[in-house]
């Protein structure tokens, strides 16, 4: 593959690195830092070394130093220092994990080594998949709910398949909560904190007899907004944005008959009702003062840039409304035939709804927006899966094969709705613009245009009255979605010695979505359609209205004016006339499409254990992400998706699988008696049709980037010192991942080729410190201290130079104090300690050429919690 040379040098800078820095990948397993209440945290220190870590990440409970795969595993006690609750906090925990949230909280996408799905688009699969207790979740974003008590994650990083049900072609986050069992307990937790915070949850585990056990978790957060709102003249009235307001429920239910079998039902609900996401102004093009003269009070937008007022502009609500269920059955029986095997299988329904109000102008001003409505703003995923998984071993084979299916129904309300500012803001920016140019060029001919009240111009060129041509709701579209996926897979480790080992798997996949989509113009389009049945004449019309003098001038001097200037006007007035939401050429389409992909994808491992202190492998895979189709109005030039931009509307949205080809070198080493661990792994990862979703300022489009290679170097370490209580621990990344040179039809992503991707820090790094030592005879303190550093990377699918953002640093720290069995411990604790301000997604501001908008990341907060165990 090319890179033998580089790869020996970029092993021996991860070993300097991580060596000298001591920063590398956490990787705490579940009982790493957890100490008995019964022994003190000196005697707890060498009970357990970090060599004994287990893991469950190939299906098969195997100790971390023996299982050839990159992996973060994320302890109880870490996500607790952490203040981890979601996929997003965890972030800070896992160097080449990036997480970003854009419209609302429904819309999240985790990345891993620069490698995610782009874009707002809920057709798109998740590169990076989510895994709750062995169910995956349809997006990340059903992660960004409170996720309980949860007893480790695991990240996995590359392509995996061949282990779990469904495919990802970067990596899985596999969340294990805890479960239930037979000892009578009862835990509760308060918190609160700046902004308003206050949280509450609590837990009750109990035995019903000898065979069945139960557990119960609930919680309730709520907290102010981050973000400061001006609203304008509304009709919003909340004056903050990035609030918090969830409940979530869990319960299970365990049952074991007998020694050979366990069953386990999980039900779970959440709800979160808050207002989310509002932008602030990165950069302010010429449209600013249009949006404040038509704002009431004069202030639209802010007038310069300050990210750190955190000052965001929306006349309109961001309500959203996010409800997620399910119900699972987890079955592990160890069967009678092939030695015992143990057959596996896990059942599941899901139900994860959204509703989200948006304000589209991101300004005061009252133009473009989405009402926060079930009929107008929906996106809704119903899911079966059912996974079923034997696993067998005999003196020289560890076996698995697996059978998976899931049937997912997706339907989606789509809408735009007008504002009273849409009309004259539109019809004076283009009015503005036409109107500057043409009197630009007839200045020579002494010929002068009338430039007054460019508001009308639009209204002149349909027809209409000013006022009546962009009204009410714009644009309602329906999607309906059916995506069946069925798949076998099979994991096997051959032990050819005690010492070496090869790992064969592979997977057939057969997916099939159909998708029926009804689009509808309410209202939007009357405007459009008139200036559509004769653009030349209905343009020409309006300019020889504002051309002084023109009813005088000879009638072929006319001719020859409007000749020359209307095939160089008429264009673009007719596109921005009939932007997608106005376009009346989308009104009453009825379309339905279908998509079948049959694939294989694999994987090929070799690891040899050298000494019980030293284990190197290396592996190749393949790795598949389904097609599927774009969700959102697409127009273009000629009707074809991969056309530039214009007014013709396209049938076929349909974009292709991803694949991706990933080579993997690494080494695994524990030292002090294994209390010192160090792994570092080179990696190698080219991708084929990356699935690039990019909001190109009306509409989100996907392209199918023909290659991006992501390569470079992992490193982690967790060190046990002599010291009683300490644990240190930490990671490092370096990824180079580039677009290919291919020459992209859009000049909007003209910056792609040969430059490194967006969201995609070459360097990221974490460290974590954590100390507990004895306070007297019958208390205990406890402080963790952990930052995580990104070099600069851009926020933008385009890779805009205004969306890049620089090298930054979070840092996140608690200390608390209680009592030696852990029936009481209060805590001090702060996120974001330095209060850094960072974007997380860089926009184009819609319909605004020029401006720039981001999302930002959370400010700091701090707190106390006190948590009670019985």
């Amino acid at each position: 593959m090319g890179i033998a040379k580089p790869a020996r040098t970029l092993l021996a800078s991860a070993v300097m690195v991580a060596l000298a820095t001591l920063s590398v990948a956490p990787v705490m397993a579940q009982d790493a830092s957890q100490t008995s209440a019964s022994t003190t945290p000196a005697e707890n220190e060498r009970t357990t070394t970090l060599s004994s870590l287990t893991v469950t990440a190939q299906k098969r409970e195997e100790a971390l130093q023996d299982v050839p795969i990159v992996i973060n595993v994320l302890d109880e006690q870490l996500l607790q220092d952490t203040g981890v609750h979601d996929i997003k906090d965890m972030q800070v925990l896992v160097p080449g994990l990036t997480v970003t949230s854009t419209q609302s909280a429904a819309q999240t996408t985790a990345r891993i080594r620069g490698i995610g799905t782009v874009g707002d688009n809920a057709g798109l699969e998740s590169s990076v998949g989510v895994v709750i207790d062995g169910v995956y979740r349809s997006r990340n974003s059903v992660g960004f709910g409170d996720l309980g008590e949860v007893e480790r994650i695991e990240v996995l990083k590359g392509p995996q398949g061949t282990v779990f049900g469904k495919n990802t072609s970067a990596g899985v986050i596999n969340v294990i909560t805890r479960k239930p069992s037979y000892t009578q307990s009862a835990e509760a937790e308060v918190t609160a904190g700046n902004y308003g915070l206050f949280g509450v949850s609590g837990a009750y585990n109990d035995a019903l007899g000898e065979n069945a056990a139960f557990r119960v978790f609930a919680t309730k957060r709520k907290r102010d907004g981050v973000d400061n709102v001006r609203v304008g003249g509304g009709p919003r009235t909340e004056t903050d944005d990035g609030d918090q307001n969830y409940h979530s429920f869990r319960g299970q239910l365990l049952l074991e008959p007998t020694d050979t079998l366990s069953v386990n039902f999980v039900g779970d609900f959440s709800s979160r009702e808050e207002n989310c996401c509002v932008t602030v102004t990165t950069h302010r093009g010429p449209t600013a003062a249009i949006i404040n003269a038509l704002t009431p009070g004069g202030e639209g937008i802010i007038p310069a840039v300050d990210l750190d007022r955190r000052l965001a502009y929306s006349n309109r609500p961001t309500t959203q409304d996010l409800k997620d269920k399910g119900v699972a059955m987890n079955i592990d029986w160890e069967t009678p035939w092939a030695g015992g095997a143990t057959l596996n299988s896990v059942t599941a329904v899901r139900d994860w709804k959204a509703i989200n109000g948006l304000d589209f102008d991101y300004s005061a001003a009252d133009i473009l927006y989405r009402a926060p409505d079930a009929d107008e703003s929906l996106t809704h995923f119903e899911t079966f899966s059912q996974e079923l998984r034997l696993t067998g071993a005999s003196d020289r084979v560890d076996w698995m094969v697996g059978l998976f299916y899931s049937d997912e129904d997706l339907n989606r309300n789509d809408s735009y709705r007008f504002g009273p500012a849409y009309e004259p803001y539109l019809s004076t920016l283009v009015g503005s613009q036409v109107l500057a140019g043409i009197a630009a060029q007839l200045a020579p001919l002494g010929l002068t245009v009338n430039q007054s009240n460019p508001a009308t111009f639009l209204s002149q060129v349909s027809g209409l009255p000013f006022g009546t041509n962009y009204t009410g709701l714009a644009s309602l579209d329906r999607h309906k979605q059916n995506a069946r996926s069925t798949a076998i897979f099979t994991n096997n480790t051959f032990h050819a010695t005690d010492a070496f080992a090869i790992t064969v798997g592979a997977r057939y996949t057969h997916e099939k979505k159909t998708l029926h989509t009804l689009y509808d113009n309410p209202n939007g389009g009357a405007a459009c359609g008139s200036a559509l049945s004769n653009p030349a004449a209905r343009v020409g019309g309006a300019l020889a209205a504002r051309i002084n003098g023109f009813a005088s001038l000879p009638p072929a001097l006319q001719q020859q004016l409007l000749a020359g200037l209307v095939p160089a006007v008429a264009p673009s007035v007719a596109g921005y006339m009939c932007l997608p939401w106005a376009n009346i050429a989308h009104d009453g389409r009825d379309v339905s499409q279908v998509r079948t992909e049959k694939e294989w994808s694999g994987t090929f491992k070799l690891a040899y254990d050298w000494s019980d202190e030293l284990m190197t492998y290396a592996s190749a895979a393949r790795g598949y992400k389904a097609g599927g189709f774009n969700l959102d109005r697409v127009q273009s030039l000629t009707g074809l998706s991969s056309d530039v931009q214009g007014i013709t509307p396209v049938d076929d949205t349909s974009f292709p699988g991803e694949f991706v080809d990933s080579y993997e070198l690494g080494l695994k080493t524990t030292w002090m008696g294994g209390n010192l661990l160090f792994n570092t792994a080179l990696f190698y990862q080219k991708y084929e049709d990356f699935q690039l979703n990019s909001f190109l300022g009306t509409s989100f489009v996907v392209r199918s980037i023909p290659e991006v290679v992501s390569q470079g170097f992992e490193a982690d370490v967790m060190w046990q010192p002599a010291v009683a209580g300490l644990m240190v621990q930490g990671g490092v990344t370096y990824a180079q991942t580039e677009y290919g040179d291919d020459v992209l039809p859009d000049a909007d992503l003209k910056l792609l080729p040969g430059n490194q991707m967006s969201f995609a820090p070459r360097w990221s790094g974490n460290a974590s410190v954590t100390y507990e030592w004895d306070v007297g005879s019958e208390l205990l303190g406890r402080f963790n201290i952990g930052g995580k550093y990104m070099s600069k990377y851009n926020t933008g699918s385009d890779l805009d130079p205004e969306k890049m953002q620089d090298a930054y640093t979070l840092l996140n720290a608690r200390v608390g104090f209680g009592s030696k069995d852990r029936r009481w411990m209060v805590e001090l604790w702060a996120q974001n300690l330095t209060n850094e301000t960072y974007k997380q997604v860089g926009i184009d501001a819609p319909i605004q050429a020029g401006s720039w908008n981001a999302f930002l990341g959370a400010p700091r907060t701090y707190g106390a919690t006190l948590r009670l165990r019985y």
